[in-house]
């Protein structure tokens, strides 16, 4: 499926050593556990439908221009950071045809339409309808009343916000703000992925953990999430999950993103709805030798960007250190977290320790894949097959890690370095264990630990 997601949190490349010199939103609840998933966005989506106010004119046309074809006819770079600042946005006269789409035969006739008028290249065309019938499916398959509705509903928002990515392409900056106005990109999100959640099997680990993390954003404190990354969806899964506690964390978590999910025409709008820090990840940076050298500039900026956040104070930054999705053994078909990069881990630390606000950094853990399971391997082209599901899902939280006690015993700075960021991932994937036995093994809240204590907030 698609988003932000998270994100595809990436690994950030670049020595920390580099740059170390360098209001709130709306709160929207949880609706009832019998509407939970099925909120229309059309009436909204028709009400804050203004044309999509865009930076970076010429050189997001451009870099779009090259995204959207075929996957063997282009190898430019698929990210384009805006340079200019104060721009004038331009207006678009834009289509209605998914809007006024009231029936599966008009979302299904209206991709061909627009396909054979030229507004959609053929790939992006295909993938849609790939799309549509695999959220179709996992929607229906939920239960819910009036799940038929929910799925036209959400998909006629979705598809007209592809469509307008591909008329009119957006730039992400560096540090992409998430577009609440004049369209709300970020709620938009949230109604899309909630009927994907089985929230009665769902679950939250260490929830008071998540109400301290709030305290100290307030107090100026800066918070680093280091975790496990499953699904593009995962942005948007910890958000909801968070969503009648801690509203708060959700709409100012910052997530480092690949460039994957900021280039994908059928990601990007979700993508748009989240706070990223975009980079390229390191699993994709060797892709094409001639780009090495740009994507690691590219890297460069983002950290200094993100340097820069951090010196301001309350900062709740989301990263996941082993450079992509987590995938599953081959041997077994059994999900775990992906192994974590001691420098990326130590590059944060270091981040943060600079910055000179309060600092933090806590183990988080997510169980999500069934909702959007990624690639079985890594792929290097960008348009992957979108999978999706309707699932019970899980996010923990560990007590933060002291570095200074964890490397009190180690004899040099490498040690040290390989020491943390075992400590982390072993907090990571012990949270994943508890998870896994509360959802897959259904187990419930009976999966508790005397470290990671489970409850359902929005109960």
């Amino acid at each position: 499926m698609t988003l932000t997601f998270s994100s595809s949190a990436a690994t950030v490349a670049v020595a920390a050593a580099t740059v170390t010199s360098s209001a709130r939103v709306p709160v929207y609840p949880l609706a009832s556990s019998t509407l939970r998933g099925l909120v229309s966005f059309r009436l909204t989506a028709k009400k804050l439908l203004p044309p999509l106010r865009s930076r970076g004119g010429g050189a997001g046309v451009r870099a779009m221009s090259e995204l959207v074809q075929d996957k063997e006819s282009s190898s430019e770079p698929s990210i384009a950071f805006d340079e200019a600042a104060g721009e004038t946005p331009s207006e678009l006269n834009h289509s209605r045809t998914f809007l006024d789409a009231r029936s599966e035969q008009d979302l299904l006739s209206g991709i061909k339409k627009e396909a054979e008028a030229g507004r959609l290249p053929a790939n992006v065309a295909s993938g849609m309808e790939e799309l549509y019938w695999n959220y179709k499916n996992a929607v229906l398959s939920s239960g819910a009343s009036r799940a038929d509705e929910t799925v036209i509903s959400n998909m006629s928002v979705a598809f007209d916000r592809m469509l307008l990515g591909v008329e009119d392409p957006y730039t992400f900056n560096p540090y992409h703000k998430a577009v609440r106005e004049p369209f709300d990109y970020y709620m938009f999100v949230h109604t899309y992925i909630r009927p994907l959640i089985d929230f009665k099997n769902s679950y939250v680990g260490n929830a008071s953990i998540f109400s301290e993390l709030e305290d100290k954003i307030r107090q100026g404190h800066n918070i680093v999430l280091i975790s496990n990354h499953q699904s593009e969806a995962d942005p948007a899964v910890i958000s909801l999950l968070l969503e009648a506690q801690s509203p708060f964390i959700g709409e100012n978590i910052k997530c480092v993103a690949g460039d994957r999910v900021i280039t994908d025409p059928l990601c990007k709008p979700f993508s748009m709805g989240r706070n990223l820090i975009c980079v390229y990840s390191k699993k994709h940076m060797n892709d094409d030798p001639e780009l090495v050298d740009m994507k690691r500039k590219a890297n460069t900026r983002s950290l200094k960007e993100m340097a820069t956040m951090l010196r301001s104070g309350g900062q709740l930054i989301w990263i996941a250190p082993s450079g992509g999705r987590d995938r599953p053994d081959p041997s077994t078909g059994e999900w775990f977290p992906a192994p974590f990069d001691s420098s990326s881990v130590d590059n944060m630390r270091r981040l943060v320790e600079h910055s000179g606000a309060p600092g933090h950094i806590y183990p988080m853990s997510l169980l999500c894949y069934d909702i959007m399971p990624p690639p079985p391997q890594v792929e290097k082209e960008i348009g992957e097959k979108r999978l999706v599901g309707f699932h019970g899902t899980g996010l923990s939280i560990g007590p933060e890690v002291s570095f200074s006690e964890v490397t009190a015993e180690c004899k040099n700075p490498n040690e040290a370095k390989d020491a943390y960021s075992q400590a982390l991932y072993n907090s990571v994937n012990e949270q994943y264990k508890i998870l896994n036995s509360a959802i897959k093994h259904r187990r419930g809240v009976e999966a508790s630990s005397s470290t990671v204590s489970l409850s359902q907030p929005w109960n």
